[in-house]
């Protein structure tokens, strides 16, 4: 059995967006698992290894807080950056301030003063499995890096501005909160998690569970809780 890593995660701000908010984000309660993950990875990944999320326990789920900010509507093409870049076109670049004709003004709930534990299994790729590779010096290697506090870049908690510090988690922290909560249907991953073992490649697959928290932990392991992947029919 692989061994299960543990990593705690805290921030000053959060904003797990729900996908069903087309225009004003609003988080989730607490963080998806593809959230965790995305975090794990930013500290640690190989293309021959993938992270499988066993659980979040909330260890200050934080408060509501809204604020209104100015987004973008476009981004900037890599084809266009390259010709700035040779000097063949003037550069344009995407204004996001008040009153530019690129920025737009929408509101936010976000979560403030949160902390989390993220808690993980290291699984091989189908690429992984062909060479030979071994779990253990992935695990390894992430232990490490968490521990020195070390990352590729720096994680965020849902929106890239939200940083957030952490470092591995070596006894299990108290959960003083106790929060147990019915969250009904969440964003899982964009990722299949069945496909990320088997496939080579791994095609964008929104996957969704019923998700719960309970005595502050929330239990994400696909073997134990019920998937829903829209369009498929498949649970």
């Amino acid at each position: 059995m692989t061994p299960l890593v543990s990593v705690r995660v805290w921030g000053e701000f959060a904003c797990f967006t729900r996908p069903e908010m087309k225009v004003e984000r609003v988080s989730y309660r607490v963080p998806t698992p593809s959230a965790a993950r995305g975090v794990l990875e930013a500290i640690f990944w190989e293309p021959e290894m993938y992270y499988l999320v066993d659980a979040i326990t909330v260890v200050r789920p934080g408060k509501w807080f809204s604020f209104r900010r100015n987004e973008v509507q476009k981004v900037v093409s890599v084809p266009a950056a390259l010709r700035w870049m040779a000097g063949r076109d003037a550069v344009d670049p995407i204004r996001a301030g008040g009153g530019a004709d690129d920025a737009a003004q929408r509101n936010m709930l976000a979560l403030a003063g949160v902390e989390y534990v993220f808690t993980a299994e290291v699984r091989l790729t189908k690429s992984g499995r062909e060479k030979g590779e071994n779990t253990a010096k992935y695990v390894e290697q992430l232990m490490w890096r968490a521990r020195k506090g070390k990352c590729t870049h720096r994680p965020a908690l849902g929106c890239r501005e939200f940083a957030a510090d952490f470092e591995l988690v070596e006894t299990p922290p108290e959960v003083p909160n106790g929060l147990s909560e019915d969250l009904g249907l969440m964003l899982y991953d964009v990722f299949d998690p069945a496909n990320r073992e088997s496939e080579r490649h791994v095609a964008p697959r929104p996957v969704f569970f019923d998700a719960a928290v309970k005595d502050g932990r929330m239990d994400c392991h696909p073997d134990r809780v019920r998937l829903v992947r829209p369009g498929t029919g498949r649970v």
